[in-house]
């Protein structure tokens, strides 16, 4: 199916002195220790991981370290979305600090999205900034939250609006850990994947369209290949836009109404964030159509796809009497990627045509959200 089955793949993302490389491979996290190794400047390490991820990769991660001198901690946290909180950060740091590290420890991050986020903020604050190293285990790590040093957490105002960037030293993308995937789990992730095809590379998505069946089922080939495209394709644009001041915004396709609407369930695990992405992708389309930038077809063609494959493309099921089209709007404007209360949106002119629009009438957000809310209603 690709060309990249058999042996592993080294991405850089090039930030000059901040650069690292990515690799992509099965079995890396049995052989960790030989690619972290080298790149350590002290012989002490914290890696941090959550409760469901633990029993399954700690033991063979840290077996890979047997004999090399190093001194190496460990803390667990709770496997949920709502660890991305002030409170577990508090708790993070505290137990990290009691470890009695220096400037010369590094931070391990073995999980998915919640524990790569939470432990790059605290490599980012702890002694003003430690290293850290990314060990995704989640389709949604490897593909995106892994890559391109944003890290923080969550409040009650919204999703990461406490955060730094802050890069990691590498990140060591062992795609045999998706096997170990609940089917939700992996879907969420793919989500972001598809984000990837629907920015702006047309032939990325039709790929998905045909593939999407054999990676979902487990096929490694197919697999592999969607994150070493969407790894290749987030290093290009953290390249060339590292803080988020041009074109890497448009990696926010489908997220601010997706983080909109994480908010309002309340990060409780009734929606995913790969969930809230792909509704959120049919909402810019969606927008996009009603504006009359894009075609319906091509609206229809991604509902379709995120349907098909047994993501959500709406709110059905979801919604309660609490949610309003007011509360969704004030999730918006609180994003991080809003100005002056003005809700900056991706959208598209066709898949694989998606720009930055910041002049999107209120209004026009107004009635979409209306008839999403009335939409998951019936």
């Amino acid at each position: 199916m690709n060309p990249f089955a058999d042996s592993m793949e080294k991405l850089t993302v090039d930030l000059g002195d901040r650069s690292y490389p990515i690799l992509i491979g099965d079995n890396l996290i049995r052989t960790a220790a030989r690619h972290i190794h080298p790149i350590l400047t002290g012989n002490k390490i914290v890696v941090v991981s959550d409760e469901n991820v633990a029993p399954l990769w700690l033991e063979p991660f840290l077996g890979s370290f047997e004999g090399q001198g190093l001194s190496i901690e460990t803390v667990i946290l709770p496997a949920t979305e709502s660890t991305k909180s002030i409170a577990h950060l508090q708790r993070l740091i505290t137990e990290i600090l009691d470890f009695s590290i220096d400037r010369k420890t590094t931070l391990i991050a073995l999980g998915g999205g919640v524990i790569g986020d939470i432990t790059g903020f605290a490599a980012a604050i702890l002694l003003r900034g430690i290293d850290f190293i990314q060990v995704p285990t989640t389709l949604l790590a490897q593909v995106d939250s892994s890559v391109g040093g944003k890290t923080g957490i969550n409040t009650s105002h919204g999703k990461n609006l406490v955060g730094a960037f802050h890069q990691p030293k590498l990140v060591l993308a062992d795609t045999a850990a998706l096997s170990t995937l609940a089917k939700r789990e992996l879907l969420a992730g793919y989500a972001e994947v598809v984000k990837y095809g629907l920015i702006d590379d047309f032939e990325f998505f039709e790929w998905c369209e045909t593939n999407a069946r054999a990676l979902i089922d487990g096929d490694k080939s197919a697999r592999r290949y969607a994150v070493l495209k969407s790894c290749q394709a987030k290093a290009r644009i953290v390249t060339a836009d590292e803080r988020e001041t041009g074109q890497r915004a448009l990696l926010n396709l489908g997220h601010t109404f997706g983080h909109a609407f994480e908010a309002e369930a309340g990060y409780d695990g009734r929606l995913l964030h790969g969930e809230a992405v792909s509704v959120g992708c049919v909402q810019a389309f969606e927008l996009s159509t009603r504006l009359g930038l894009c075609a319906s077809q091509d609206t229809i063609r991604v509902q379709k796809h995120f349907s098909q494959v047994g993501l959500r493309a709406s709110l059905l099921g979801l919604v309660n009497i609490n949610w309003t089209v007011e509360k969704l709007i004030g999730h918006m404007q609180k994003d991080k990627k809003s100005e002056d209360g003005k809700i900056n949106l991706i959208l598209a002119r066709g898949i694989g045509k998606s720009f930055v629009a910041n002049d999107v009438a209120l209004a026009e957000i107004e009635t979409l959200l209306r008839k999403a809310l009335a939409d998951a209603q019936i």
